[in-house]
Order: structure tokens, then C-alpha cells, then sequence
């Protein structure tokens, strides 16, 4: 997601108990954690999750369904339902779903537990069967990824949300690559929030510790 809150993005919220409400209790918030990160969901999401390195396909392909779900909603809403896209969607094993049938996909499309859009699902389903492909020509979607910015983070030092974009150029090509290998629901601004969910731009303020954390530097300036 970016950090205004409403565009994309991917993960949750650091688990949910058996009521499906968060597991841990929203404490005081950190001074100068990034604006968009409020409430039980949102900044547990933001504190464990949001732009800290990926290198496992797995979540990779989590954060690839979930940014497609999240289009047209509150990244909150998708928040809210990523157990049930976990288990759904067989714990995010791309491998597994890249096998799905006609009938999985009626059965997604009748769980409450999953926003029941069947182009989205198909969709999901559809960018499973080509990560695959790209697994065996490359190695694996990590790699593929990352080489786009030669394995390092982009460390950036936004000061205010609204020196935040929403896309890049790096984002406009890594979606023109992943439409022409056949991905779906992959523009500039879902790329875009792919590289800082899965930490490959720091686009945390520099005023939020987490910016520091991720960067490895000490936090607040000056210590």
C-alpha cells in the first residue's frame, strides 16, 4: 500500500485471534510513525510488515492476490480478509494454485471469506500458473523481481505523504515486463506498492522509525 492508505499493497495485520479481530493490543503510537498507520489493523501492519525486505515467492504471490483484490477497496477491507485469502487460496502456494480447476474457482467465488469478484479470482489464479513460469525460467519470482533493482533496497527520504508517488518509472517497467509475460491486475501503481510492501523501495517518512529500522540507521536523526 502506499502511504496515503488507499492504494495497494499487500500483507496484514500481524495475525488475528479466533474472533477474527486482531491478536495484540494497539499500543500508544510511536511519535512520527507514518500517518496512514492508525488502528489495530493498519499499524501492526505498518510496524511488522510494510517494507520490510521479501525474498520468499510465497509472499510474493500473497501480495500479488491481495493487491489485485484491493482495487477499487479500502486496503483496510482486504486487510480484514487475508486469513481467509490464506486459506482459500492454500496458503498462498502459487504452485498449488496455479492447479486450481473450473470448480476451485466456483468455489471461491461462493466464500464470504474472499470479496467474491470472479475476474479478480481468475485473475489470481491466472498470475499463479505464470509465476510458475517464471520460477522455471529464472529461478524463482524473487529473483526476477530484485533484479530489478540489483538485489538493494531504494532507501528514499520522503518527508511529508504528499512527496509520496503513487508510481515510478521502475514501476511503470516492471508491470509493462510482468503484462508482456501475461500478469494481470499488475499496473504502474500495483507494482508500485509491490516494491514497498515488499521492501524494495523504503518509502516510509523519515520521520517514522520504521524508515531508520529498515534502513539501517539509528532512529530518531542524531543518535
Amino acid at each position: 500500500m502506499t502511504t496515503t492508505g488507499g492504494a495497494g499493497g499487500a500483507g496484514g495485520a500481524g495475525g488475528a485471534g479466533p474472533t477474527g479481530e486482531p491478536s495484540r493490543t494497539q499500543a500508544a503510537e510511536p511519535v512520527g510513525r507514518c500517518a496512514w498507520a492508525v488502528g489495530p489493523w493498519l499499524a501492526p501492519y505498518h510496524d511488522d510488515e510494510w517494507g520490510v525486505p521479501v525474498h520468499d515467492d510465497a509472499k510474493h504471490f500473497e501480495l500479488l492476490v491481495l493487491e489485485g483484490a484491493q482495487a477499487g477497496l479500502s486496503w483496510l477491507t482486504i486487510l480484514k480478509r487475508r486469513e481467509g485469502y490464506r486459506r482459500a487460496f492454500l496458503g498462498f502456494d502459487p504452485a498449488a494454485v496455479a492447479r486450481f480447476t473450473a470448480a476451485d474457482i466456483e468455489r471461491l467465488v461462493t466464500d464470504a471469506a474472499v470479496i467474491r469478484n470472479r475476474r479478480k479470482l481468475e485473475s489470481a489464479v491466472h498470475n499463479a500458473r505464470v509465476l510458475t513460469a517464471v520460477q522455471a525460467e529464472v529461478g524463482s519470482f524473487d529473483d526476477y523481481l530484485w533484479g530489478f533493482v540489483n538485489g538493494r533496497p531504494t532507501v528514499n527520504r520522503w518527508t511529508s505523504p504528499e512527496e509520496v508517488p503513487a508510481s515510478t518509472p521502475l514501476s511503470g517497467a516492471i508491470a509493462a515486463d510482468m503484462r508482456r509475460r501475461g500478469f494481470r491486475f499488475v499496473g504502474p501503481t500495483v507494482c508500485y506498492s509491490h516494491l514497498q510492501a515488499a521492501g524494495l523501495v523504503n518509502d516510509h517518512l523519515t520521520s517514522c522509525p520504521r524508515h531508520a529500522a529498515l534502513a539501517g540507521s539509528p532512529w530518531p536523526p542524531g543518535l
